[in-house]
C-alpha cells in the first residue's frame, strides 16, 4: 500500500512539471506602468529570448520527456569540446536548461522561439536563483524574535538559545541555527504577464521574481502551445553582368600587355636628338 501511494505521488508531481510553454530570460530590474484604467503595476523588466532548442529528449530513449532550450550569446572558443560537439550547427549560446514537457509538442532541435509565445494576462511560473546572503544569525535566517533586551540579559537579544535538552546529548537534525543563507533554487508560481515588448524581447511580469539584476530566470506555464518563429528564406541579390567568354578575355588581356610594352620601348631617332641636345 505504501509503494502504491508512493507511485501515484510521483506520477502526480511529474504531471504538475511538465509545461508546454517556457522560454529562458535574464532579470533586469523593477519598475511600474500604468494600467489603462490609471492603476500603477509594480513589474519586472525580463529581457527573454531568443532562444534556440538544442535537444529533444524521450522517455523510451532518456528516461523523461523534456526539451533542452539554450539562451545568450557566447564566445565559440569559451566552450569546452563537449559543449561545443553538443552545440553543432547550432549557435553557441551560454545557459542550456530543460523544461519537462508532454509529448504532443512539435518542436525539433533547431527551432528558436521568442517572447511572442506569451501574451499578456497569461499566469507563469517564474524559476531563478535567491540572492546569496552569507553566514547569517537565526533572527535573519528563520525569523527569531530575539531574547529580552533589558534584566540581566546582556549581549543576549540576538541569540538562539536553547539548542536542546541534556538527556538527548546531541542536536537533532533540522534544528534552526545560523548558517549560510540565500543562493537557493526558488519558485514562485502565477505571476502574471502584463505587457510584451517583442521589438526588444521583454516581458513585463507583475511583482517580484527571484535574484538579483542578471539572474537566469526559467519561465514557464503549464498552458497554451508553442509558436516558433518562422524563418525566411534570404536569397541573396546578384548582379547580373553579361557574360564574357574566356577567349575574349585572354585577347584582351594580350592586347593590354603589349600596349605597356610598346609604351616601354622608346624610339632611337628620339634617343639621339635627347643625345646631342
Amino acid at each position: 500500500m505504501t509503494l502504491l501511494c508512493r507511485v501515484t505521488a510521483s506520477s502526480f508531481l511529474l504531471a504538475v512539471l511538465k509545461y508546454m510553454k517556457f522560454i529562458l530570460g535574464k532579470k533586469l530590474g523593477m519598475t511600474q506602468v500604468f494600467r489603462e484604467d490609471g492603476a500603477v503595476v509594480p513589474v519586472t523588466r525580463v529581457f527573454a529570448g531568443p532562444c534556440v532548442v538544442t535537444q529533444i529528449k524521450h522517455a523510451t530513449k532518456d528516461g523523461v520527456d523534456s526539451v533542452q532550450v539554450g539562451f545568450g550569446e557566447q564566445k565559440s572558443f569559451r566552450l569546452n569540446k563537449a559543449k561545443q560537439g553538443h552545440l553543432k550547427d547550432l549557435a553557441t549560446v551560454r545557459f542550456v536548461k530543460e523544461f519537462r514537457s508532454s509529448e504532443d509538442h512539435d518542436l525539433k532541435r533547431g527551432d528558436t522561439f521568442s517572447v511572442k509565445v506569451f501574451a499578456p494576462g497569461e499566469k507563469v511560473h517564474v524559476v531563478g536563483t535567491s540572492k546569496g546572503k552569507g553566514f547569517q544569525g537565526v533572527v535573519k535566517r528563520h525569523g527569531f524574535s530575539g531574547g529580552p533586551a533589558s534584566h540581566g540579559h546582556k549581549d543576549q537579544l540576538r541569540m538562539p538559545g536553547s539548542i536542546g535538552a541534556t538527556d538527548a546529548a546531541r542536536v537533532f537534525k533540522g534544528k534552526k541555527m545560523g548558517g549560510r543563507m540565500g543562493g537557493d533554487r526558488v519558485t514562485v508560481k502565477n505571476l502574471e504577464i502584463v505587457d510584451i515588448l517583442p521589438e526588444e524581447n521583454i516581458l513585463l511580469i507583475k511583482g517580484a521574481v527571484p535574484g538579483g539584476r542578471g539572474g537566469l530566470l526559467m519561465i514557464s506555464t503549464p498552458e497554451g502551445k508553442m509558436v516558433i518563429d518562422s524563418v525566411e528564406e534570404i536569397v541573396p541579390e546578384v548582379d547580373v553582368k553579361e557574360v564574357v567568354p574566356e577567349e575574349a578575355l585572354v585577347k584582351e588581356a594580350v592586347a593590354k600587355e603589349e600596349v605597356v610594352e610598346e609604351s616601354k620601348e622608346v624610339p632611337k631617332e628620339e634617343a639621339s636628338a635627347t643625345d646631342k641636345a
